[in-house]
């Protein structure tokens, strides 16, 4: 179990990252923007949970050989930008809703979309792999016991801070929703910023390299 002085200045360090708007903000404001608060809470526990399965790789190993394979590496890298691309696409092709209609947030029948969005979206983000690499061991003592359950403690913890600061995000971005949906001119403008939102992460994951790592001594 690590030390609990290691716990607390890694809950600070995390809190502060995830509190400066990030690819995570960006995604999560411009879900809630186009779909409502519903579609941005949705996304945010999809986001954790993409998460989960980037510590679950860490903790067994493989966040280090995806790192360490060129190959391995640029596959997660394209995949995960294609996907986010594909999403800007989509939106890009949807119509506008017309505004004196009746507004609606996230119909049922697309909440396991909007989840399986944002976990698909950070489980392949290299980004991800990465920071947890870089970031996680700084924080452990091989003194305190087994380095995989304090990857796994040291882990945990930033999920959950970090869904509970992106559902944040999504309660402030659902107030610009619910004012702003009966505006024709704000659906028109909203679709090709959450579209090009998508477009900016898929750059972003594009220009994602294994030189963006620096493995601590």
């Amino acid at each position: 179990m690590p030390a609990l002085s290691n716990l607390w200045w890694f809950f600070t360090a995390s809190l502060v990252l995830l509190l400066i708007p990030g690819p995570s903000v960006l995604y999560v404001t411009g879900r809630t923007l186009d779909q409502g608060r519903r579609a941005g809470l949705l996304s945010t526990l999809g986001l954790a949970c993409g998460d989960v399965v980037q510590v679950v790789a860490a903790v067994v190993g493989l966040s280090a050989l995806v790192a360490s394979s060129e190959t391995a590496f640029s596959v997660v890298k394209y995949v995960g930008a294609a996907y986010l691309a594909w999403l800007g696409i989509k939106r890009l092709r949807t119509p506008d809703p017309d505004p004196s209609a009746e507004r609606t947030e996230a119909p049922p029948a697309r909440t396991a979309r909007i989840f399986s969005d944002g976990l698909v979206v950070n489980a392949l983000n290299p980004k991800s792999t990465l920071f947890f690499l870089a970031f996680l061991p700084a924080f452990i003592d091989s003194g305190r016991g087994a380095v995989w359950s304090q990857t796994l403690v040291f882990g945990l913890i930033f999920v959950v801070v970090g869904m509970v600061t992106n559902a944040g995000w999504a309660l402030l971005g659902s107030l610009l929703h619910k004012s702003a949906r009966r505006s024709r001119t704000f659906l028109r403008v909203e679709r090709y910023v959450v579209a090009g939102v998508f477009f900016l992460l898929s750059a972003a994951t594009l220009a994602t390299g294994l030189t963006d790592h620096r493995r601590p001594a």
